[in-house]
């Protein structure tokens, strides 16, 4: 569907704006009233959660604030077909706003088929900018952001500077220090085959979401074989899935979670790992806030953390021996087994960065 707007010879201005998909007819209606020269593309080519816009009006970004249902503006400065030696071609332009010694970062978005993949377009477009400028390459916090927006036969080109809230910056301590050197020993969910399966793919998403040191699956007793193979086909499945989609959207590498099969007991304790913390849960024991400055010193001077975690049942008291500390995190609420590895690590996370921010407080 295309609404055209009358320009009259107008300085015009083209913008992609980005919404929720089923929502772009509510977006373009609402622009339609506050634009009188509008000329709207919506879904253009078939793809949803897009309009392309023509307008001559000055304040059109101010007004475009004010429609909740659209979630990015991005302004249009150069057009081209969707062909490799095509959008190189706009290397030039690019360059022509990147100054000397400024960082950049090419993101692109392909959508429909093509004889080449986005991560071509950023590498070869970035080489040819490389050559043109004297600017170098932050995938972090660039001073200049370069959207490639190809939308089926069309591409659409945007220079946006950097912003300083982008969710990777210095002032926000890495999770993945204190998750790196965390294992995970996780009783396996028994049961109905297909019930351990699927309870297995929830622990095996959230141990390499948070991409800890190692998940060691730790049965307390002899259990049915099948059980345990459907539980732990669910874990890998669980964690590919996860693992797929953090190669995709990190600008690091990361790896898959090493997943072991080790005796409770035994895997608890292993006399081998040195200067370790084995903390576990309990509703039955004090809440974390009693115990908070310790643990925070703990969390940083250890180099391993060891968490156990129950599953159906709590982890057997005779263990509570080798614990450094038996926590309640949550007084009055019992987790759910597959909630039980997030509420521990962004619990134990939330004790981890604030010492850093509180000694940033004092050196300013």
């Amino acid at each position: 569907m295309r609404n055209k707007g009358d320009h009259g010879g107008a300085n015009i201005k083209e913008f992609i704006i980005k919404t929720q998909k089923g929502l772009e007819g509510i977006a373009a209606s609402y622009l339609q009233e506050k634009l009188e020269d509008a000329d709207i593309w919506i879904t253009p080519e078939g793809y949803s959660g897009l309009i392309i816009l023509k307008t001559s009006d000055d304040k059109a970004v101010e007004k475009l604030r004010s429609i909740p249902e659209i979630e990015r503006t991005i302004p249009i400065h150069y057009k081209t077909k969707s062909r490799i030696e095509k959008i190189l071609e706009k290397a030039e332009k690019i360059a022509e706003h990147i100054k000397e010694g400024e960082t950049f970062a090419i993101k692109t978005k392909r959508r429909g088929k093509h004889n080449f993949t986005s991560l071509q377009i950023n590498k070869k477009l970035g080489e040819k900018i490389l050559q043109l400028t004297n600017a170098t390459v932050n995938l972090n916090l660039p001073d200049k952001i370069i959207k490639v927006e190809i939308i089926g036969e069309n591409t659409y080109i945007s220079i946006k500077k950097g912003k300083k809230w982008k969710k990777y910056t210095p002032e926000k301590e890495n999770a993945r220090k204190l998750f790196h050197k965390t294992t995970i020993i996780q009783m396996p969910y028994w049961g109905k085959p297909q019930i351990a399966k699927k309870f297995g793919e929830k622990i095996g998403r959230a141990a390499q979401a948070y991409e800890v040191k190692e998940l060691i699956i730790a049965p307390k007793e002899k259990m049915n074989a099948e059980e345990l193979a459907e539980f732990i086909k669910g874990v890998k499945k669980g964690q590919k899935s996860r693992y797929m989609i953090q190669k995709k959207a990190y600008p690091w590498p990361t790896k898959e979670v090493p997943i072991s099969l080790w005796d409770l007991y035994q895997a608890t304790r292993d006399k081998k790992r040195k200067k370790r913390t084995i903390i576990m849960t309990d509703p039955t024991r004090k809440p974390i806030n009693t115990i908070k400055e310790n643990l925070k010193k703990d969390l940083r001077k250890s180099k391993e953390i060891i968490i156990l975690i129950g599953s159906r049942e709590g982890i057997p008291r005779g263990l509570f021996k080798f614990a450094d500390y038996i926590i309640d995190l949550t007084p009055y609420i019992t987790f759910a087994t597959e909630h039980a590895i997030p509420a521990t690590l962004t619990t134990l996370y939330q004790l981890y960065q604030k010492k850093k921010e509180r000694k940033n407080r004092i050196k300013t």
